[in-house]
C-alpha cells in the first residue's frame, strides 16, 4: 500500500502481532521497523494517538483515536487498527497523505493533519 518507513514503537507491535491474521495490518507490520516506545516520535500515528485526518475524497474531516480492535467505540471516536481507516492511519506521519482501498471499492486518499501522541 504504501513503501515508505513505518515506525511502530515495540509495545504496539507486540499487541499488533496477534492480530496479523488481518491481511492489511499483516502487511503493515511485516515492513514495519519497530523502535523502543520511548524513542517514538510524536508526530508518528500508533496505538491511541489522537489523529486528526483528511479524506482527500469526500472531503471529511475527522478525530479519531487509533485503538485495539476490544477497545473500539464510533461514538467516541475510537476507531479500531483494524478498520481501514485504522490500518491506513498507522504509523503515518503528520503531513503525510496514503491512499488506502476501502470496502466499498473506492481508494481513498487520507492524509493526516494532526496526531497528539498518547501519554505514555
Amino acid at each position: 500500500m504504501r513503501t515508505e518507513e513505518l515506525l511502530i514503537a515495540d509495545l504496539d507491535y507486540a499487541r499488533l502481532v496477534p492480530l496479523a491474521s488481518h491481511k492489511a495490518l499483516a502487511d503493515e507490520l511485516d515492513r514495519a521497523t519497530v523502535v523502543p516506545a520511548a524513542r517514538m516520535p510524536g508526530n508518528i500515528v500508533r496505538m491511541h494517538s489522537r489523529v486528526t485526518y483528511h479524506d482527500e475524497r469526500s472531503g471529511e474531516r475527522r478525530e479519531v483515536e487509533l485503538v485495539f480492535p476490544e477497545e473500539a467505540d464510533m461514538a467516541s471516536g475510537k476507531v479500531s487498527v483494524l478498520a481501514p481507516v485504522g490500518s491506513a492511519l498507522l504509523g503515518l506521519e503528520e503531513g503525510e497523505a496514503i491512499e488506502w482501498p476501502f470496502p466499498d471499492g473506492h481508494v481513498r486518499r487520507l492524509r493526516v493533519e494532526r496526531t497528539v501522541a498518547p501519554a505514555d
